[in-house]
Parts: C-alpha cells; sequence; structure tokens
C-alpha cells in the first residue's frame, strides 16, 4: 500500500505544477530533493513571483525510521518503526480575489519489533481561504467535494465537512481560516471498509482538486484591485499564519519529526500584515466575510 500511494502523489505532484504552470503562463516550480537524515524524505516544488501565484509549494514527502517521543506519547507505545508519506500543497494568489487554497493527502503505518503493521491508516482533504467572499465560488469547491465523497459513501461529505469547520478553527480569534471544505483522519481498515476501499476514496478526493480549484482561478485572476484591498488579503494571511503556527498538527508534526523546515513552511504567505485591532467597515465586503467565518454555514 505504501508503495502504492507514494506512487500515486508522485503523479498527482507532477499533474498538479504542470498545471499550475500553465495556468500561471510565467513562473515555474523549483524544485529540492532533500533528505531526512533519520530515513526518508522528499520532493519540495515552489512556485515565486508569478503573472497568477505569488508564492506557493506542492510537496511529496516519504520518511521512516524510529517513532519520535512525540508520536510514542500520542500512540501510547515505548517503541516502535513508523513510515509516513503525502502531498500538500498551498497556493497563494497575488489577486486578492482569488483565494488561497490547502490540500493533503497523506499515509502512515506504524509497525512492531517484528516489522509487521500493526496500524495503518489515510488522511488529508482540502480547504478554501478567500479575502472576498464569492458565494458561487464556496458552492462549487464544496460540490466538487461532495460529488467525490459520495461516490464511496453519502454520509463522507457531511462528515468530513463538519470535521474541516472544526479543524480550521481559530480558536483564539473565534473564528475559521477559510470557508471549509473536506478534513478527514485516521481512515482505517473497518468491516465495512478495506484498505483499498480506503485508498480509493483518497484517491478520488486528490484527483478531484484541481476541478474544484481552477476553475474559481480562471474566473477572478483578472478582476482589478485596489491597494487597499491587497492590504486586507495581508491581514488575512495574518490569520493563516496563526493557524498554521499555532494549531496545525501537520506543522507540529513536521517540527516534531525533523522534516525539512523550509518545506514545512513553505505554506506561510510571502508579505502579510498584523495592524493593530483593525476591524472593517459596516456592511463591507470585508465585514462580509468575517460574518461567515464566525458562523461557518452549509454551502450546500
Amino acid at each position: 500500500m505504501k508503495d502504492k500511494f507514494y506512487k500515486y502523489i508522485e503523479n498527482l505532484q507532477n499533474t498538479i505544477t504542470s498545471t499550475l504552470e500553465a495556468i500561471d503562463g510565467k513562473a515555474i516550480f523549483k524544485e529540492d530533493i532533500w533528505v531526512r537524515e533519520e530515513g526518508g524524505g522528499g520532493k519540495t516544488r515552489v512556485i515565486e513571483n508569478g503573472t497568477i501565484f505569488e508564492k506557493g509549494g506542492v510537496n511529496i514527502s516519504s520518511v521512516y525510521g524510529e517513532l519520535p517521543e512525540v508520536l510514542r506519547n500520542q500512540f501510547g507505545v515505548k517503541e516502535g518503526n513508523f513510515y509516513a508519506c503525502g502531498l500538500s500543497l498551498v497556493l497563494h494568489p497575488i489577486n486578492p480575489f482569488v483565494p488561497t487554497v490547502h490540500a493533503n493527502w497523506r499515509y502512515f503505518e506504524m509497525y512492531n519489533a517484528s516489522g509487521e503493521i500493526v496500524t495503518q491508516w489515510f488522511g488529508g482533504g482540502q480547504d478554501l481561504t478567500p479575502y472576498y467572499l464569492f458565494d458561487e465560488d464556496a458552492i462549487h469547491f464544496h460540490q466538487v467535494c461532495k460529488t467525490a465523497c459520495d461516490k464511496h459513501h453519502l454520509d463522507f461529505y457531511p462528515t468530513f465537512k463538519k470535521n474541516c469547520d472544526a479543524y480550521f478553527w481559530n480558536a483564539h480569534r473565534n473564528e475559521a481560516r477559510g470557508i471549509g471544505g473536506l478534513f478527514f483522519d485516521y481512515l482505517k481498515e473497518t468491516e465495512e471498509f478495506s484498505m483499498e476501499n480506503r485508498y480509493d476514496f483518497v484517491t478520488e478526493i486528490g484527483n478531484s482538486f484541481l476541478n474544484s480549484y481552477v476553475p474559481i482561478v480562471e474566473k477572478r485572476k483578472n478582476i482589478n484591485f485596489t491597494q487597499q484591498q491587497k492590504d486586507w488579503q495581508e491581514i488575512r494571511r495574518g490569520r493563516y499564519v496563526e493557524f498554521n503556527l499555532v494549531h496545525d498538527k501537520g506543522t507540529l508534526f513536521g517540527l516534531k519529526t525533523n522534516g525539512r523546515i523550509e518545506s514545512i513552511l513553505m505554506s506561510l504567505p510571502p508579505k502579510v500584515q498584523w495592524k493593530y485591532d483593525f476591524h472593517p467597515a459596516e456592511h463591507s465586503e470585508e465585514a462580509n466575510l468575517l460574518e461567515v467565518l464566525k458562523n461557518p454555514k452549509s454551502w450546500i
């Protein structure tokens, strides 16, 4: 399963980066191949200063070795080895009318002293972070997510959408990071679902990603914007940074397993503002976004 899924994310990385380069029309992804001292490594691909994308990354990794202390404590074991692989992406467009997007699909195995698999699971999801809210964009993104989920189980979309709203929540701000999408973790084998079923579902979601995001980019990329609107984008990017550094489990996992710091922090936007006690004008488009972020809604 690990070889099968790693091959999948290798191909998906190629598909996504080539598609995004074609959309941008100017910038290309720079690739860094890195090695983890304890075992494994990855391919980091970063795009910067393009026509559409100010900064973005589409990374894959495959790491293995002895379980770090933080994971031994989390799993309640004294020793053991692990393997983890996944694809993680974040895209920060220049135009504030084009939303930031994040996605991640991953696989994990843990072994006993004899090298036998004692547990394995999939996780992942994708979510959208707009700076100016277009209901039709939010509906489109969620509809693509739901269509992919419904092919595998009708409970998946409502469950994983709810999980996403709960996970991407800046508790210290009492607001969502964005307008959600899907979030799932610990998808293990059950009486109802085999690991092959889980693989089929996660790859279905991965394959749907470009369709969920690219039409939104194409629709909004040429809208004219002001410096004030760019300032608002950078203020909201600050909230994105806060979530990734304070709450995000993937960031913390990477930091505590001696991951490659440049790859872990590629999710951070290049330009950010923190204005003291900033509040948008009442009834403005900016205030409308905040209202939705404080009260997540059903888009379908």
